[in-house]
């Protein structure tokens, strides 16, 4: 049986292309970086773009592609972004409709392609810190959670903060500060750590999107800025068709992550 978390991102992508890994990343390709992914028709990405340089930390830009170009360049040379996600989500009008494993039905020579950075990088500079993260040895889902914290908004996009939890000990939690901090293509440091209520979230156990973690008396949740958020934004801008990863199952790259460290 394959084991598909140590395979090269190459190989990983190459079983997304032929349907036989559909799953979260999290923990996958360790030492590489894991991108978002936010496809748009070409009338509302320069407005996407301002979004984004407004509001870096969700969604920092890794690269953008021109109308209809579907093969990445930079992050991972060649690679076709209509088959090598392991799942895409599919919005009309701003509203999700349904998952899919590939979009090559759905692809015209107007859609701009956003590659956007993703915590999940920072998360091997953590687990190489010895720190514990619960969501990887559970459902492989980290929780996410739509916050009252607004964003900058930019013509049509607007909305609140998605952001990610991940639950340490006091002192844990200000190491992970201190190594996610120097990732900011990785959404940088935790926008916040304890009361989940000061973000506007009610219930840790019950996340808009990902999987609820294991917390004990001791730990302290800690909150980073996630790219989900523009899945928000997108669903106030309604562009008649946009299509993102599924939370979780993240577009792979060939760069390290440590080639991000500032």
């Amino acid at each position: 049986m394959t084991d598909f978390k140590t395979l090269s991102p190459e190989k990983l992508r190459a079983a997304c292309r032929d349907g036989t890994f559909d799953g979260p990343t999290s923990g996958y390709a360790p030492g590489f970086v894991q991108a978002n992914l936010v496809i748009l028709p070409s009338s509302f990405a320069e407005e996407f773009e301002e979004f984004c340089k407004k509001n870096p930390q969700p969604c920092p830009v890794l690269e953008v592609l021109s109308a209809g170009d579907f093969e990445v360049n930079k992050i991972a040379p060649e690679a076709d972004i209509r088959t090598e996600l392991p799942r895409y989500r599919i919005f009309r009008n701003g509203r999700p409709q349904f998952e899919a494993t590939d979009i090559l039905d759905l692809w015209n020579g107007d859609l701009v392609t956003f590659l956007l950075g993703c915590s999940f990088v920072a998360e091997d500079a953590l687990l190489k810190a010895g720190l514990l993260l619960p969501h990887i040895l559970e459902t492989g889902f980290v929780p996410m959670y739509r916050t009252t914290v607004p964003c900058e908004s930019a013509g049509r996009f607007e909305g609140t903060m998605v952001v990610s939890m991940r639950p340490f000990e006091s002192e844990e939690a200000e190491r992970a500060a201190d190594i996610t901090k120097n990732y900011p293509m990785a959404h940088g440091a935790p926008i916040h750590t304890g009361d989940p209520a000061i973000l506007g979230i009610e219930d840790l156990n019950n996340p808009e999107f990902g999987e609820p973690v294991t917390m004990s008396p001791e730990q302290v949740p800690v909150f980073w800025a996630c790219g989900v958020t523009p899945q928000i934004a997108i669903a106030n801008a309604k562009p008649p068709i946009a299509i993102t990863h599924a939370p979780g199952h993240m577009f792979v790259a060939d760069i390290t992550s440590e080639s991000t460290r500032i």
